[in-house]
């Protein structure tokens, strides 16, 4: 009886552990990239938004290539976003006092994915964002996604600012669709 017990046991910490590992082959990054410019027109302390291009997803084909299907799809969760300064050359973020990046699609209503407040006096050419923990499947399943970034100057700025957007999502899709 006890030997029975243990074989039992055995089975389900295989099973379970089994379950994980299978879990793994279907979860997988999504990287984007968008760039954006923040006009040097912008006053000190008046938020100014600003759009990037619409991005298309290519989730279909993303889906295909790590064996899944967009049906399949249980979350998708940005896990990095970082900012980088490309122009001027020799400028910084040291302008920004905060800034927020917010994910709009069509037929969704735009959310808050990101954002940096309180940016320090010498941040460099690259920043680190905070991450929302929101489910953002509905987005990334759509054919395009756009994404607007609003910033607050601490600073007059007299040339424009070309910023590039990287951004990386976490992909979890059901096992063999159960």
């Amino acid at each position: 009886m006890i030997r029975l017990q243990q074989l039992w046991i055995v089975g389900l910490f295989l099973l379970l552990f089994s379950c994980k590992e299978l879990d793994k082959l279907t979860q997988f990054n999504m990287p984007y990239e968008a760039s954006v410019t923040i006009d040097s027109s912008i006053g000190i302390d008046v938020p100014g938004n600003f759009y990037s291009p619409e991005i298309e997803t290519n989730s279909e084909s993303t889906f295909a290539v790590n064996d899944t299907r967009k049906d399949l799809v249980e979350e998708i969760l940005l896990t990095q976003m970082s900012l980088e300064l490309k122009s001027p050359e020799d400028g910084d973020f040291s302008f920004l006092n905060e800034i927020s990046i917010y994910m709009s699609a069509e037929d969704l209503d735009e959310i808050k994915i990101a954002w940096k407040e309180n940016i320090p006096a010498e941040p460099g050419k690259k920043i680190e964002m905070e991450v929302s923990n929101q489910d953002l499947k509905a987005y990334i399943k759509k054919d395009k996604f756009t994404l607007r970034v609003n910033s607050v100057t601490d600073e007059f700025i007299t040339q424009d600012h070309e910023i590039d957007i990287d951004a990386n999502f976490f992909v979890d899709a059901k096992v063999l669709g159960l």
